[in-house]
């Protein structure tokens, strides 16, 4: 007797491509209807504050720009959203990222124990312009063999510096002998509370430092 036909049971739809499409979409900042709080502070496209709406008129407001509504500060009450693209909005923050990765440096100032006041301020002064455009500072202070009999010069010509740089930056440890040299590091403060005190207004960022000045380090002396 032939076995009668039995249909084969109908596979579930492999949904494994669309599971990560999704899983691309939730990558980034919410966007468009996926912003569930119900009002939003709205960032218009020129960069301007146009107020706080309900979520559902600056979606609308999104589609009359042609633009994306983009959550750019969930953690915010009400939430910040920008009109802006989407693919624009991912580039500029690469981009951002990418400056703020390779504009940190470190720039090395240096001193002699007995410079004099004037020379003193323009290494300062140079400090100031290296902290205010957010790069990090070495000063180190270079002793001749001579001047090791009276190291405490050296050492309040390095905390006069200091204290001429504390409105900027703080200190990364204290100053600390290495050999003939005393090395203390600077961290520039918060962008917003960088101010300036020794310069009329900032110099050129990529202004060069003294790492490569002999200071009379192989003096022999």
């Amino acid at each position: 007797m032939p076995t009668p036909y039995r249909p084969k049971p109908s596979r579930p739809k492999n949904n494994a491509g669309q599971n990560r499409n999704l899983r691309k979409e939730d990558k980034g900042p919410k966007r468009n209807e996926r912003i569930r709080a119900s009002e939003v502070r709205v960032i218009s496209p020129k960069g301007e504050m146009m107020g706080i709406m309900p979520t559902q008129q600056a979606l609308d407001l999104a589609r009359e720009f042609g633009v994306d509504l983009i959550e750019i500060a969930a953690a915010a009450v009400p939430p910040v959203c920008k009109l802006q693209e989407y693919g624009k909005y991912l580039y500029e923050e690469a981009k951002k990222h990418k400056h703020q990765k390779t504009a940190t440096r470190v720039k090395e100032i240096k001193l002699r124990p007995r410079i004099d006041s004037h020379d003193l301020f323009i290494k300062v002064r140079r400090a100031e312009n290296f902290l205010f455009h957010g790069h990090k500072v070495k000063l180190l202070l270079q002793y001749r063999y001579r001047e090791l009999e009276h190291p405490e010069i050296g050492i309040a010509t390095i905390t006069k510096a200091i204290d001429g740089l504390m409105h900027i930056s703080t200190r990364d440890n204290e100053p600390k002998r290495s050999g003939r040299a005393v090395v203390v590091g600077l961290t520039p403060v918060q962008q917003n509370k960088r101010k300036l005190v020794h310069n009329e207004a900032p110099g050129q960022e990529d202004e060069v430092d003294d790492s490569a000045v002999d200071n009379g380090e192989n003096d022999g002396e």
